[in-house]
């Protein structure tokens, strides 16, 4: 395994103010709920979700400097380890008491399915005593809004879903209501995650085989008024009032699509080569997602 720096303690240095005008952020941040609120919302509109160099079968770096040049100044998005990563810092920066988490992914899985390992980075934020979830990387679901930790069993309504955390154990699950019923998401550990923890879940999630985004080209953007998803050719727009709409993409489309709809700045080269692997992908792809996050289309 190729060394690699894994999400941060909170020492590395930031820069609050590139990252604040790449997400839209207005005003003065403090260590309080209402800027937890903004950032947990404004980020996810901005920063897209993608594992586009997964899919290519490109490396992932977690060191801080190539995640803030990724995301921040390159225009592009990423996948949990990548967005949770950069808050984590980010909240740390501001003076927040903040933890790392690892979960296990449910979401859209078959109830037989043999369990994952633990892929998902989340964080646990303290404030004021009470503790709450912060979620910016699990593409088409996440709540766009901070979780309360406790009390558990409590339903929360967000702009999109509402959403509850329960007790398996001494772990932590997150299910979400759909029309049909509640849904696992993931499961969290509840003990805080080491830096060697995310270096080897990224190592699995990156690289291995089986990793649903080495299979499928996956890309989400969330906004308070609608959470828009690529799946392959399959581009979905959920609005909070209801509506739905689907497209399928022809290859150019979808080429495009990468950059005008989730606004990455791709070069034409790596579009077109996602767009065409996606494109093969959908004709032997199962209709519901197999694993990870987000691909709810």
């Amino acid at each position: 395994m190729p060394e690699s720096a894994g999400p941060p303690s909170g020492k590395e240095a930031i820069d609050l103010d590139r990252y604040l005008a790449r997400i839209g952020y207005r005003g003065t941040p403090r260590a309080d709920l209402d800027t937890l609120r903004a950032l947990t919302e404004l980020h996810p509109a901005a920063i897209p979700f993608e594992a586009i160099d997964v899919f290519l079968g490109r490396p992932v770096d977690l060191s801080p400097d190539a995640i803030q040049a990724k995301l921040i100044d390159g225009g592009r998005g990423g996948y949990c380890f990548e967005h949770n990563g950069l808050l984590q810092r980010v909240l740390c920066a501001l003076g927040f008491s903040v933890e790392g988490l690892l979960g296990r992914v449910f979401w859209m899985r078959p109830q037989e399915a043999p369990p994952l390992p633990l892929t998902h980075m989340a964080l646990r934020v303290t404030i004021g005593g009470e503790r709450w979830l912060a979620d910016v990387g699990f593409g088409s679901c996440i709540a766009g809004a901070p979780l309360r930790l406790e009390p558990l069993g409590k339903e929360q309504p967000t702009r999109h879903e509402t959403f509850r955390l329960t007790s398996r154990g001494t772990w932590t699950l997150l299910e979400v209501q759909l029309p049909d019923g509640w849904r696992p998401v993931y499961l969290l550990s509840p003990e805080s995650a080491l830096d060697s923890d995310y270096i080897a879940a990224n190592w699995y999630t990156s690289t291995h085989p089986e990793s649903g985004f080495r299979q499928e080209l996956r890309v989400a953007l969330t906004t308070p008024e609608r959470r828009t998803t690529l799946l392959n050719n399959r581009l979905t727009v959920r609005h909070t009032q209801g509506a739905v709409e689907r497209h399928f993409l022809s290859e150019p489309e979808l080429a495009a699509a990468l950059v005008s709809t989730f606004g990455l700045r791709l070069d034409a080269e790596s579009a077109g080569q996602a767009a065409a692997l996606a494109t093969a992908s959908a004709l032997q792809t199962l209709p519901e997602p197999p694993s990870h996050q987000g691909a709810r289309g």
